[in-house]
């Protein structure tokens, strides 16, 4: 594949992670804005974007085995298709219903098709860890560009024009993906006949969805946010013995129990998770913050971000520069170091001044600790399993980093929207868990086995196969 090829095929797949990202944390400077014009609640705007992310989280995993029953391209245009209308009916919303049933619904289910072909599609088009490195540090880059972007592009957009109008940036990106995706192909022919485990989808699903809406309970129920964990536990439990019963039985679960026999994947998943529970918790914490407490508009909260893009832009495009002297495991322990420095840089500055510019530092670094780490954790997972497991383990990759992105919104985001009346204690609470998932990822990658800048081919790997596509 020549240079421009490359850039041609990367360009959709990129632009799409890119704008997937973008919809998770644009808007959180849109906050006060939406709240006003739709006449709701804080709580209620945390809600719509938590419920995005998890609906992306719980889908991952069925989406990404749909891929093969279906093919890869043909899910991936299916999702993009989705998203643009969940985009339009989210301009038009008169009310919060319609806006839950746009965005978190209609997005975040066309984000769940869409989002595995890219990494699937990725891995099959390189097959040498090099080019992978690069090809997944492009699109794990515009990811953290998106997420980091978002409040930027959202504020400015709300300001100049409307919230709304943020949706229909994002309706035209959509279109633009599926123009730019015509000269994708798919390597690998669909299989129809391919079985589907939908009581395994319907078990983790429900699951996955108690768990986090457990969380959003803590500040108005504490019963009902315990039954709702336990009831969580309950399905994933049950939706592990499920699959151990079906795989005694020879027939393809959604998930193989072997992808979680891998130490490093697992490890590398953990990171994942956290990474993106940092970025956006971090988003959508500072984000409140600034406007309902400090009282900024939608445009001065969003400039301030610019700080953590510069981060992850920068850190980003140094990837592979980075990735050819230091190891894999030392870049994600670099970036949690960074991205923990970044919290309480941010904490320290808190009482110095009323600027909003005193936030800069502190976002400066956990972007440029993000950007470091981002890429090499996909790396590691994607390249810890053989082709014929990538879309296993991509599903899983994703709903990690979707589940860790709904943990950030709603762990941290409840914290801070139960006491905003307090001032700054609810923010300093928040952060200050923030940084204690800093250091869990921080012992999570210091455990990474050590060696070279890339991981070991994926052929060398013995983790068990159940049912490869054919």
């Amino acid at each position: 594949m020549s240079a421009a090829e490359r850039r041609r095929f990367l360009a959709p797949l990129a632009l799409a992670q890119f704008i997937c990202s973008f919809a998770g944390s644009n808007m959180n400077v849109m906050i006060n804005d939406i709240t006003k014009d739709l006449d709701t609640t804080v709580a209620g705007v945390q809600a719509t974007i938590t419920l995005f992310l998890l609906t992306m989280a719980i889908l991952m995993i069925p989406c990404s085995k749909l891929t093969d029953r279906f093919g890869r391209k043909r899910c991936f245009i299916w999702g993009l298709a989705l998203y643009g209308v969940g985009a339009v009916l989210s301009a038009i919303a008169p009310g919060l219903g319609v806006l839950i049933l746009g965005n978190s619904l209609l997005e975040g289910v066309g984000t769940a098709l869409l989002i595995p072909p890219v990494y699937i599609l990725t891995t099959l088009a390189f097959s040498d860890l090099t080019s992978r490195a690069k090809a997944f540090g492009v699109i794990s880059g515009m990811g953290g560009i998106g997420a980091a972007a978002g409040p930027l592009i959202g504020g400015v957009i709300t300001t100049a024009i409307s919230w709304r109008a943020a949706f229909i940036f994002q309706a035209a990106i959509i279109v633009l993906i599926i123009l730019l995706s015509r000269r994708v192909v798919d390597p690998l022919p669909a299989d129809p006949t391919r079985p589907f485990d939908a009581t395994g989808a319907v078990l983790s699903a429900v699951g996955m969805f108690f768990v986090v809406f457990g969380i959003l309970q803590a500040d108005n129920d504490v019963a009902l946010m315990a039954a709702l964990l336990v009831a969580g536990a309950a399905f994933l439990v049950w939706f592990f013995v499920h699959v151990r019963r079906r795989e005694r039985a020879g027939r393809e679960p959604l998930l193989s129990l072997g992808l979680f026999r891998n130490r490093t994947s697992n490890l590398a998943l953990v990171t994942q998770n956290i990474q993106w529970l940092l970025l956006m918790g971090t988003s959508f914490v500072v984000a409140v913050f600034l406007q309902t407490v400090r009282g900024y508009d939608a445009i001065e909260t969003g400039v301030i971000f610019t700080a953590a893009t510069l981060g992850v832009l920068g850190s980003s495009l140094a990837a592979e520069r980075l990735a050819r002297r230091y190891s894999q495991k030392r870049l994600i322990a670099a970036g949690f170091v960074i991205a923990a420095a970044g919290i309480v840089l941010l904490l320290a500055l808190l009482g110095a001044s009323e600027r909003v510019i005193a936030f800069g530092p502190g976002l400066l670094l956990i972007g440029i600790g993000l950007g470091t780490m981002l890429t090499p954790s996909v790396n590691v997972v994607q390249s810890a399993f053989p082709e014929a497991q990538q879309g296993e383990i991509s599903g899983l990759s994703r709903s990690a980093s979707n589940l860790g992105s709904s943990f950030g919104t709603a762990i941290a985001g409840t914290i801070l929207v139960s006491e905003l009346g307090s001032g700054n204690d609810s923010y300093v609470v928040a952060m200050i868990v923030l940084g204690a998932f800093a250091l869990v990822g921080l012992g999570a990658a210091l455990r990474l086995p050590g060696g070279s800048a890339h991981p070991e081919p994926a052929a060398e790997v013995t983790a068990p196969r159940v049912a490869a596509p054919r």
